[in-house]
């Protein structure tokens, strides 16, 4: 079996592609599945591989603009076919840091009961500035409580085995448009092992054009839909309502000043 494929979606944002395939630096070859979501301005496998010659790479098309959901369930039925054991994700943008992949497959290779695997995140803006560190929890125990009030994965910097896709019945299409990546993991981790790395992998870029950004107000009510799904009278479950209900009304960029100033204060 083929150990590490790296599953990217895209949607008319090639220099951003290219980006995120130069940034894997690894000391192994990395194999790389493509799921193009019907974009205007689609990959091609020749251009690609003129740039990238660090491992395979597979494109799939879908005929029109499906959402995430869509495209990264073709993805992965893909790559069960062609046999490979685990799914690094990555968003066109963000940016590998140099033995990534290498330092979580270690991990795991540890810790064989772990079978999601995240880690930390530069959040940084178009222009290179940090605007934060993404600094979720590392224990299982702890990410299970905390998902009631916002994911605890940086989507691209996780790693899953391909029989958590299978259990899970893959990515739920009723949130492809936004908050996809939540609904997959909270519900992933009723049957798995889910940790992070005290470490931060990526550059997560925040862009105009994001899913994050652009469709913000539906992403909320997206999570607060899945917190309600797995709701139970609890401390977590109840402050998860409350702590997201406010950031319907909030903007993104509010959102990252008061993120800005929590890490400042505690610096001091």
């Amino acid at each position: 079996m083929k150990k590490i494929i790296v599953l990217i979606t895209h949607y008319n944002n090639l220099e951003g592609l290219k980006a995120s395939l130069l940034s894997i630096s690894e000391e192994f070859p990395v194999d790389v599945m493509i799921v193009d979501d019907g974009s205007t301005f689609k990959p091609k496998l020749n251009d690609i591989e003129n740039y990238y010659t660090s491992g395979n790479v597979f494109i799939e098309f879908l005929s029109e603009n499906s959402g995430i959901s869509v495209a990264a369930n073709k993805g992965i039925k893909k790559i069960e076919a062609l046999g490979y054991e685990i799914i690094a994700r990555l968003d066109c943008g963000d940016l590998c840091f140099s033995n990534r992949f290498k330092k979580q497959l270690n991990y795991l290779e540890d810790n064989p009961e772990v079978k999601i695997l995240g880690g930390w995140a530069n959040v940084k803006n178009t222009q290179g500035e940090l605007l934060h560190i993404l600094k979720h929890p590392t224990s299982h125990q702890e990410i299970q409580k905390k998902m009631y009030l916002n994911n605890m994965f940086v989507n691209p910097t996780v790693l899953f085995y391909t029989e958590v896709a299978q259990k899970v019945g893959y990515y739920n299409p009723e949130y492809s448009r936004a908050a996809q990546d939540y609904a997959f993991f909270f519900e992933a981790m009723k049957s798995f092992k889910a940790e992070n790395l005290p470490e931060v992998l990526i550059d997560y870029i925040v862009e105009d054009s994001s899913i994050s950004t652009k469709n913000r107000k539906l992403q909320v009510k997206n999570r607060l839909k899945i917190i309600k799904r797995h709701f139970y009278i609890g401390f977590y479950p109840i402050m998860g309502i409350l702590r997201n209900l406010p950031l319907l009304y909030i903007s993104r960029g509010t959102a990252n000043k008061l993120k800005q100033q929590l890490n400042l204060v505690q610096k001091k």
